[in-house]
């Protein structure tokens, strides 16, 4: 099963803003479509396709961080057909060397707690809890590259 990442262009869009998680997950994640839209008002954003055997099966975007060399995981969702199976942790490993080739030595990201929520993922993916919360109430999570 080859994974990659892959640009959204106006053949898979539509497919990579069907992609959903687990009702359970709604909460915790917004959805590909408005993620996109947003991108395209960050100048920094990048955003790609987890594609799996060349389907879409995921997404995920990032921008810079404030700090220099860090990157902010501004978004990582697997769809909830093709969740625990492994493909979050190679697909996170696929946007970890991406971000490294781009000069980022470090990560952020941000979750929501509650019973769905991703923090127990990010933990055993290698972030560490920063102690603090951002503006909106997200717990503050960062890791190495």
């Amino acid at each position: 099963m080859s994974l990659l990442l892959r640009e959204i262009t106006r053949d898979t869009v539509r497919t990579v803003c069907a992609l959903e998680v687990r009702d359970d997950q709604k909460d915790y994640v917004a959805t590909n479509a408005l993620s996109m839209a947003q991108a395209h008002f960050e100048p920094s954003a990048v955003f790609r396709a987890v594609c799996l055997d060349g389907q879409p099966v995921g997404f995920v975007q990032w921008k810079d961080a404030e700090a220099p060399g860090t990157a902010t995981l501004w978004r990582f969702m697997i769809d909830r057909r093709h969740q625990s199976i492994g493909l979050g942790r190679r697909a996170l490993a696929l946007v970890f060397n991406e971000m490294r080739e781009r000069g980022f030595r470090s990560v952020e990201t941000s979750v929501v707690r509650g019973p769905s929520s991703p923090l127990g993922f990010y933990l055993s993916r290698g972030f560490v809890e920063l102690g603090r919360e951002t503006a909106g109430g997200e717990w503050l999570l960062s890791s190495r590259l």
